[in-house]
């Protein structure tokens, strides 16, 4: 099913090198004329040539049967953009001008940025008709991935030889960061069941909270906020939502060094980290924050000032396009620095990056600790799953098992004291894997917006 959206449609046409070529059910002629070389006598040769001489007629007459380039064109639909790990629709066209009815094999070829496409396809066309056949196209890796030619080999219901006909490509899509997650949990926010994605619903105290409007009651729904009057009127459970009244300013902090390019499942934690800052930067801006993000390895790689609105979810969206993690050291001090020269009202830093140990993470310790003076901070310590695996006991192995899980318990002591090194500096950290990230922090969004700690 074709992807809704923004849709071009894109008229290809090119030259093969080799216009025609002979089919397997020639060839397969060839092989059982030749056979008739067996009978005895000139009875094998005359058989043998007479079967040749009306093959090769045959071929000639599918040869003039074949249809001109022109005869056929071939159009592309396809949306301008598809997120990484999201699948879009698309279709090919292909219309014949040509009075004979033809079989037409397509075979396409994608960037490695995306995956999928029509592969080899059979079609079948009437005379002076068009077909169109649907394919899906999945985002792998961002950035602008080119989408190359489109083979066709036409060929008639004879099927002796076929004529080739390349379709240049010259159009592309934009593999973008994932929305997928952000519209599942505004879909759950709409129903009311965003703790079925692990976010909890806060009870909020009656400061700083201001009546926003009326909605139908739903399952879950604090009965205190029920409207009685509204209920009798529309002869129906009604309830009160509230909203808070000050604005705040969300600034999402994301690690682009070294230990961000490990894989978590699939991905990498940098990928985890931007779709769950998409995330973050749609439920605050919803919420009537200012929200921005800043990217940096040992250097500045984007950065989005703070601003309101939904604007800025395309704005942040937009610069994490080009970004990916690089095998560099993080030079958090730049990035302070940074972030002190053009943040400098209050603001929730939400920093997601990876703590090691003590030593490895001194830095960041030193520069979080001394930003939390005057922002809140928040450190999102992506855990490394593998590590906390080995270091559990297991029944059986030898003494390598025993060396890989007492290293593992080591460097998982010395994270845990490089975290609470954090806390006691004012620090608020959450410690969690990659795939559970975007719940807690959304989580602790909810809960410092609760109550009014910024």
């Amino acid at each position: 099913m074709k992807s809704a959206g923004s849709v071009r449609t894109l008229a290809v046409s090119g030259r093969p090198r080799v216009r025609f070529a002979p089919q397997r059910r020639l060839a397969a002629a060839v092989a059982i004329a030749s056979l008739l070389w067996l009978l005895p006598g000139r009875a094998g040769t005359i058989a043998t040539e007479s079967a040749l001489a009306a093959l090769a007629l045959l071929t000639a007459i599918d040869f003039a049967l074949l249809p001109p380039r022109r005869a056929l064109a071939l159009t592309r639909d396809l949306p301008e953009t598809v997120g990484i790990g999201d699948s879009v629709g698309g279709a090919y066209s292909i219309s014949s001008q040509w009075p004979r009815a033809l079989v037409v094999e397509l075979r396409d070829r994608v960037s490695p940025l995306v995956s999928g496409g029509a592969g080899a396809t059979v079609v079948e066309l009437a005379p002076f008709a068009a077909r169109e056949l649907s394919f899906q196209l999945a985002g792998e890796a961002r950035g602008r991935a080119p989408l190359g030619p489109v083979g066709a080999r036409v060929r008639t219901a004879l099927g002796l030889i076929s004529a080739r006909v390349l379709f240049d490509g010259g159009d592309s899509i934009m593999v973008v960061p994932s929305l997928s997650g952000v519209r599942r949990f505004r879909m759950l926010a709409m129903q009311h069941r965003l703790e079925t994605a692990g976010v909890r619903s806060l009870r909020r105290r009656g400061e700083g909270l201001s009546f926003a409007n009326l909605r139908e009651y739903a399952i879950g729904d604090d009965p205190r906020r029920i409207d009685w009057k509204a209920t009798a009127r529309r002869a129906r459970l009604i309830t009160r939502e509230y909203s808070i009244e000050r604005s705040q300013t969300v600034i999402t902090l994301i690690d682009a060094g070294r230990n961000m390019t490990q894989l978590a499942s699939t991905r990498s934690r940098f990928e985890h980290a931007l779709s769950s800052a998409l995330i973050l930067t749609d439920i605050a801006a919803n919420a009537g924050d200012r929200v921005g993000a800043l990217v940096f390895d040992d250097e500045i790689r984007a950065y989005v000032p703070a601003r309101p609105g939904r604007g800025a979810l395309q704005a942040i969206r937009d610069a994490f396009i080009p970004l990916a993690p690089t095998t560099r050291e993080p030079d958090y001090a730049a990035a302070f620095r940074f972030l002190a020269a053009h943040q400098r009202k209050r603001a929730l830093i939400v920093f997601i990056t990876d703590v090691i140990d003590p030593r490895a993470s001194q830095a960041l310790i030193a520069h979080v600790s001394r930003s939390a003076a005057r922002h809140l901070a928040v450190v999102v310590a992506l855990r490394n799953d593998a590590i906390f695996a080995a270091a559990l006991p297991r029944a059986a192995g030898g003494p390598d098992l025993l060396y890989e899980s007492a290293a593992a318990e080591e460097l998982i002591l010395a994270r845990e004291e490089a975290l609470q090194r954090m806390r006691r500096a004012g620090v608020s950290v959450i410690d969690v894997s990659p795939q559970m990230m975007t719940a807690s922090v959304i989580n602790r969004y909810l809960e410092l917006k609760s109550r009014g700690a910024l």
